[in-house]
């Protein structure tokens, strides 16, 4: 058991299904020692919800759990358009708070939708697998959940795919919507045919009615909002604790009283996602400005 006395108390909006508490019971208290779960399904099945539900059930029993954060538009604990590991070591008492958390490494990926560069963004989440095995964190023995995108059709389900054929998983969490033709293959999608993994189990989960979607999640609310308030929670962090920022136009207007710092461009590296400076503008680039902490 986790050494602090902290359990979950979702909020009244959020609703836990049995069969949810179940899988994460199954991942959380099963043979495997130190488990790595990766929860996938269609959007809006719940996927953030179980594996925010299925961390604090491992920080039950666990003091530490790794996250990693693989859908750049609905992040969880960092500004959206980062990918993500983050260790967590204390239960978050309210599933519908949004929570910025330094993560033990992340990428910026700069876009909302891996759609634009799957490469570079199977690039980043392979390099973020690679550290979770590679450093202290796995030497420490931490469990992994793994947090997927609901994009699972066309090049979606190919990115899930190479996702699951890299990263040694230990679980596949399936959330399935009722209509059926929205959900990801039966079984063992991500492997050819006639091929098998006895390493792996399954848990295929039903998401809860519509009725209990409309208000159980932070995610079933506006995507755009979600965006925002993360991004105000991270930006936040540079004012004083009793600063009233409540929309964007507001943080705007803070950071743009706020003290800039002003650096050379030959002291930076600049690298290009998704596109290319023309070389007409390049030399017109000579300061950037930033604002600090």
């Amino acid at each position: 058991m986790a050494a602090a006395a902290e359990t979950e108390s979702p909020s009244p909006k959020i609703f836990i299904p049995n069969e949810w508490s179940t899988a994460a019971d199954v991942i959380a208290c099963g043979s495997v020692s130190f488990p790595i779960a990766f929860v996938c399904g269609p959007k809006n099945s719940g996927k953030t919800t179980f594996s925010r539900h299925l961390v604090n059930v491992l920080l039950q029993r666990r003091k530490r759990v790794a996250f990693l954060d693989t859908d750049v538009g609905q992040t969880e604990f960092t500004p959206p358009g980062l990918l993500a590991l983050t260790v967590i070591d204390k239960i978050t008492p309210d599933l519908t708070i949004p929570c910025v958390k330094t993560p033990a490494r992340c990428f910026f990926f700069g876009d909302i939708s891996s759609k634009r560069d799957p490469t570079t963004y199977l690039t980043y989440i392979k390099a973020l697998y690679d550290h979770y095995m590679e450093t202290e964190i796995q030497g420490a023995g931490l469990p992994l959940v793994i947090n997927t995108p609901g994009w699972v059709k066309g090049i979606g389900y190919e990115i899930l795919v190479e996702m699951l054929r890299y990263i040694s998983v230990t679980h596949v969490v399936k959330l399935q919507r009722s209509v059926l033709a929205r959900n990801l293959p039966d079984g063992p999608f991500w492997l050819d045919e006639g091929d098998a993994d006895a390493a792996t189990t399954i848990i295929e989960i039903n998401a809860p009615p519509q009725n209990h979607l409309t208000s159980m999640a932070p995610m079933r609310k506006d995507a755009r909002l979600q965006r925002d308030l993360r991004l105000m929670a991270y930006f936040k962090q540079c004012f004083p604790s009793d600063t009233i920022i409540s929309t964007i136009k507001e943080l705007s207007h803070a950071l743009a009283s706020h003290p800039p710092y002003e650096i050379p461009m030959s002291s930076i590296t600049i690298k290009h996602l998704h596109c290319q400076v023309p070389g007409c503008i390049a030399p017109y680039l000579s300061t950037i400005v930033l604002s600090t902490n």
